[in-house]
């Protein structure tokens, strides 16, 4: 398998553990700031995405965090809440990262803040003190754990009608990072998490009234896209819509029940709950979907031109044709479409042509990237990741519980003031000029 894929924190194998310990870093005490006014509910923000599933292994944004505002890459995460940068507190063990680490300046998180406490799991600790520090640890399926703990600084953030605002966030500080040998982390700064928990990004912009409880990813297989919270750039028509099923402890995007269908053919399985999930670079099916899969691809594949590429060490299952394949495009006729039917939504369907499961390699094999995720621990979950969410809207909206999708052009960045307000052709922007000539008056 290939190092360079990267699992999602699920909360099944995912603890987001609240210790309610002292560290013995280098921070001091913290004020706690109340909330500004409302920048404008219902305006929105919009990211350019840069990465890929293959051979990067993952889709990611730029936030600006701090004062003054610095820039750091962070990792798309709809399969968990908290965001974390790597963090000099001092760090313990921290990976390679594109930018020099967070330094903390006085801006703990203590245990009396609410947002903390949100975090609270049956078996932590109880806090000593409500002014004790609030340290996290995840614990992830295949590729270690993130420590540290929670702080709290400004992000400043231009909003697409044109205000910026500049609201205190609270995310992880994470000073110890433990990675397996045989894991290459994506070469970022941290994790930008986005489940509908209360200490997601989303919910706290949602909190202080500056976006809608709603965002939305278009991740381009070409290696570009673009993330936006708010619903300014939802469609009015043609996306498709589906409940979202409601776990109070997970507040992971599950959908569900769904028939699994190769083509028009039956595959046999059914009652699948699936979780839409960017952290995850793959798709994984639990063992007895994984299996039906892999077989009746294989049976559909009898008689063509293509044979096993066991040497092929990318993903688990490959093949070869006559002569090496450049692009998806060589192989599609080899292959039919995934259908995922929602049976409880009006048999809703969401086609999964074959570039939304498969890969080419730098070898010029194809390659199955739908995983067995019991074999890496998840159990019976069913996670949609990178590779099947390409090439399409998908918006998460928390305030009416629902996920939809629609077919779009990923590749290009809206132009916010001429697509979603009118009346002009100025082109998005979201840098720091921008952003500085702004804050110190709004701010």
């Amino acid at each position: 398998m290939s190092n360079k894929r990267k699992l999602v924190p699920m909360e099944l194998v995912l603890f987001l553990v609240v210790f309610f310990t002292t560290f013995r870093g280098s921070f001091g005490a913290s004020k706690q700031t109340k909330s500004k006014a409302s920048y404008g509910i219902g305006s929105s923000v919009v990211f350019p995405v840069t990465g890929n599933v293959y051979p990067n292994g993952y889709y990611h944004v730029t936030l600006y965090i701090g004062h003054p505002p610095k820039p750091y890459f962070l990792d798309i995460d709809t399969g968990s809440d908290l965001t974390w940068l790597q963090c000099d507190a001092p760090c313990t063990k921290c990976t390679p990262a594109p930018h020099a680490l967070y330094k903390p300046n006085k801006n703990l998180v203590r245990c009396e803040d609410p947002l903390c406490a949100s975090l609270h799991w049956p078996a932590n600790k109880p806090c000593k003190t409500p002014d004790d520090q609030c340290d996290y640890e995840i614990v992830y399926a295949d590729h270690g754990s993130s420590m540290g703990v929670l702080i709290r600084d400004s992000f400043p953030l231009r909003l697409i009608n044109g205000s910026v605002a500049g609201p205190r966030l609270i995310f992880g500080c994470g000073y110890n990072q433990e990675v397996p040998d045989s894991f290459d982390p994506p070469h970022t700064d941290g994790v930008l998490g986005l489940t509908g928990g209360q200490l997601s990004i989303v919910s706290q912009l949602h909190e202080q009234g500056i976006t809608r409880n709603i965002l939305g990813h278009c991740l381009s297989g070409k290696g570009e896209g673009f993330l936006f919270f708010g619903n300014d750039l939802v469609p009015s028509s043609r996306v498709v819509w589906v409940p979202m099923l409601l776990n109070s402890l997970e507040k992971r995007y599950v959908l569900g029940p769904t028939e699994l269908l190769y083509g028009n053919r039956a595959t046999g399985v059914k009652g699948l709950l699936v979780v839409f999930d960017s952290g995850s670079t793959y798709s994984y099916f639990s063992s007895d979907a994984y299996k039906a899969t892999l077989a009746i691809v294989k049976k559909d594949l009898n008689g063509k031109q293509l044979k096993d590429a066991v040497e092929d060490q990318n993903l688990p299952v490959c093949w070869k044709g006559a002569k090496p394949f450049k692009s998806i495009q060589d192989v599609k006729n080899y292959f039919k479409p995934l259908v995922l039917r929602f049976t409880k939504a009006k048999n809703v369907q969401l086609q999964l042509p074959p570039a939304a499961y498969l890969i080419i390699t730098k070898d010029g094999n194809v390659c199955l990237g739908i995983l067995n995720g019991s074999e890496v621990g998840l159990g019976n979950d069913n996670i949609l990741g990178d590779i099947s969410l390409q090439d399409k809207m998908v918006i998460y909206d928390n305030e009416k519980q629902q996920i939809g999708w629609v077919a779009a052009n990923c590749d290009r960045l809206p132009n916010t003031d001429r697509d979603y307000i009118g009346g002009s052709s100025q082109p998005f922007a979201s840098n720091m000029d921008i952003l500085e000539e702004h804050l110190e008056e709004e701010l």
